[in-house]
């Protein structure tokens, strides 16, 4: 099922705000974007949107930013499936948005009190055996993946509803971070998995894309996905927030032991408490100060209460954790977008994953609802956003690299080693980790077991997503 933009229900359809050039302001009656220029006597005027056609490049990338309103809507949500595989090691994660949707998913979100845009799907990518490209499968069907469902998430995020995207792999966060940081300049991410996805095509013993995931969004790995977004990285390592993570390989561990990436471990998060290790993933990544994406990779749930993924594993989060830091994350007002991925319905028989999945969602979105509801007696003044006209604005060096002190004082393990290089400076509970040959980049076994440039450029000019 896909569905246009023209297809979306009018409050999903964002309308034109309020823009600013030279200095000078007023509302745009337009339906499509459009810039504001002098008249003859000297006041703005609106200018009808320039034809979409081929532009002089000393045109399309001019250094101007415009302001735009997005008035959040707290109780929207527009429901977008992306329905791949192709960055996996087997077929079935593509029949996932389906599955979720069969299970009830849009009727329980508006029991709650939702209103739920249903937009469709995106193209099916599904997984092929790729051993041409052993070190990284499947890039052309991903990028595809990817080139979809970026501007359904602009699109989306412009209306003020909440996209809840539905995977797939997790390689789809690309397009939801990029989709997001279309309309805000500076974006966190909450990385709930069981793996840290911090492979390269040349550390990767498979050639699984989605182990890569975080790699492609920290600037790291194959050009095509890094440059999906023309001003790598997509999220800073010291906003992302890597959430319930049990299996390392021993590059990543390594890589882990120099990165100010910030780390909650899964024996961490329980020791510490679910909701608590939520609220300091938050703080350490400033998501309480500006817009985070919440990504849920379903194999972080221990295979003790949820088997239906193919790197289902024992240890872990068990299901309650995860609800439990799934609310505190759930009912942030900066919470930009929310993405589930790695659930196949293939080692689903009888749907009973669907329906734990749904319930899981729908009660920490309910929540949701209810703190919004107590903190918000009166509509907030939606705060202005600035919005580049093109992805070749530049932006300075100093927001991309973080300075090692502030990085080193906020995580003990990078303090540590910073003066003892040995990959053996790592914690107990990073060394103690199990193989990722338990994990997604080994080959998969019989169903139920365990065990060069392409470049979006962010090519949608401001009037794109509202045309």
């Amino acid at each position: 099922m896909s569905k246009s933009a023209s297809d979306w229900p009018d409050w999903v359809t964002p309308t034109s705000a309020t823009w600013i050039s030279s200095g000078r302001t007023c509302a745009s009656p337009c339906r499509r974007n459009s810039l504001l220029s002098r008249g003859a006597a000297g006041g703005p005027r609106c200018v009808p949107p320039r034809h979409p056609g081929p532009q002089p490049e000393s045109h399309k990338y001019r250094s101007t930013f415009l302001t735009v309103k997005i008035v959040r809507q707290p109780k929207k949500i527009a429901l977008i499936g992306a329905p791949t595989s192709a960055a996996a090691l087997r077929a079935g994660h593509e029949r996932a948005p389906a599955a979720l949707r069969a299970a009830g998913l849009v009727e329980r979100l508006q029991a709650v009190g939702y209103e739920v845009a249903d937009v469709g799907d995106c193209a099916p990518q599904l997984y092929q055996p790729d051993d041409e490209h052993p070190r990284a499968r499947n890039l052309p069907a991903i990028l595809a993946a990817l080139n979809e469902l970026k501007p359904r998430v602009e699109h989306a995020v412009k209306s003020g509803a909440l996209p809840l995207i539905l995977g797939g792999d997790c390689i789809i966060a690309l397009a939801t971070i990029a989709g997001v940081r279309r309309y805000y300049h500076k974006v966190s991410l909450v990385w709930m998995d069981r793996d840290a996805d911090l492979n390269v095509p040349a550390t990767t013993p498979s050639g699984c894309v989605d182990g890569m995931a975080v790699s492609h969004i920290i600037g790291r790995g194959a050009p095509e996905l890094v440059r999906f977004w023309t001003e790598p990285p997509l999220v800073r390592e010291p906003d992302v927030a890597l959430f319930g993570v049990d299996r390392l390989d021993a590059p990543e561990v390594e890589l882990l032991a120099h990165s100010p990436l910030r780390r909650h471990m899964a024996a961490d998060v329980q020791h510490q408490g679910p909701a608590v290790a939520a609220e300091a993933a938050l703080e350490r990544i400033h998501a309480l100060s500006h817009e985070f994406v919440l990504h849920l990779d379903v194999d972080v749930i221990s295979a003790e209460d949820f088997r239906a993924t193919n790197y289902a594993a024992s240890g872990g989060l068990r299901l309650e954790e995860v609800r439990q830091a799934l609310d505190v994350f759930a009912r942030q007002k900066n919470l930009a977008a929310v993405e589930m991925t790695v659930y196949n319905p293939e080692l689903d028989a009888d749907g009973s994953a669907a329906r734990l999945l749904v319930d899981l969602l729908v009660s920490s979105l309910a929540g949701r609802l209810t703190a919004f509801a107590s903190a918000e007696s009166t509509p907030a003044a939606a705060a202005p956003v600035e919005v580049p006209l093109a992805s070749k604005v530049a932006s300075p060096a100093a927001a991309i690299a973080p300075a090692a002190s502030e990085s080193q004082a906020a995580d003990p393990l990078a303090a540590a080693a910073a003066t003892t290089p040995s990959t053996e400076t790592t914690s107990a509970n990073e060394a103690s980790v199990s193989s990722a040959k338990a994990g997604r980049d080994s080959p998969p076994g019989p169903a139920g077991e365990t065990s060069e440039s392409v470049s979006s450029e962010s090519q949608a000019e401001p009037e794109s997503s509202g045309s």
